[in-house]
């Protein structure tokens, strides 16, 4: 597997399996935007600037709650700082590509599309040093556009829902669904725990950031559980 349509193709038949998943997350991600107010023009700027359903999402969720920009901003940064890890660790397989490339590339960077390429590059096989590149890329395309078209199917049927239909409730159940499949130790699910609480405590806190500081006592709390397991 050495040609670049080869190894597009890969990235292509890699992604498919995660498609079914994808798509209903696009679609909350579009009935929400619709449902917090946006229009449907607004809605899809949204999905194509930021193509990051954790993002738009907690964005959506404070923008609702009429929190500051600055807010907004930070809880955004916070929630994409996983991304300069996964660049870091991307970076070596895409230091032979010129400007050009590593643009789009870091553009359809997300969770998914890294797990499949940095893979991919692991495993050493014929070609992926050479052309991996467009085997990230085969994945990428394919999940954005399969992102943007469910997008797009929220925010049309979500035009259509009347607006005293609250779809907020969408939002936390996502991030549950996400959530769960994490919690697989004691640092992990004392993380969730602590976090949860103190957000839902902090909730009447000035300038929205409750959820900011259930976020910072969760992380906390999971170094500490973790540091104390390593210490036993």
């Amino acid at each position: 597997m050495s040609s670049r349509r080869e190894q597009f193709g890969a990235g292509v038949a890699a992604v498919a399996p995660m498609l079914p998943g994808v798509a209903p997350f696009g679609v909350i991600a579009g009935l929400t935007a619709v449902g917090t107010g946006l229009s449907a023009a607004q809605a899809m700027a949204m999905s194509l600037v930021i193509f990051a359903g954790a993002s738009q999402l907690a964005t959506l969720q404070l923008v609702a709650d009429g929190a500051m920009p600055a807010i907004i901003l930070l809880t955004v940064f916070t929630i994409n700082l996983r991304f300069s890890m996964y660049s870091a660790s991307l970076a070596p397989h895409f230091q032979h590509l010129g400007r050009r490339w590593r643009l789009p590339l870091a553009y359809v960077l997300v969770d998914q599309n890294y797990a499949l390429g940095i893979h991919h590059y692991r495993q050493g096989k014929p070609g992926a040093a050479e052309f991996g590149h467009w085997f990230f890329l085969g994945a990428g395309i394919t999940l954005w556009l399969t992102w943007q078209a469910a997008t797009a199917v929220g925010v049309f049927m979500g035009a259509s829902v009347p607006r005293d239909w609250s779809l907020d409730f969408a939002i936390p159940l996502v991030f549950m669904v996400l959530l769960v499949p994490t919690l697989q130790d004691r640092p992990h699910i004392a993380a969730a725990v602590t976090g949860s609480v103190v957000a839902t405590l902090a909730a009447d806190m000035p300038l929205h950031l409750g959820i900011v500081t259930g976020a910072l006592c969760g992380i906390a709390a999971g170094v500490w559980f973790e540091y104390r397991a390593e210490a036993s």
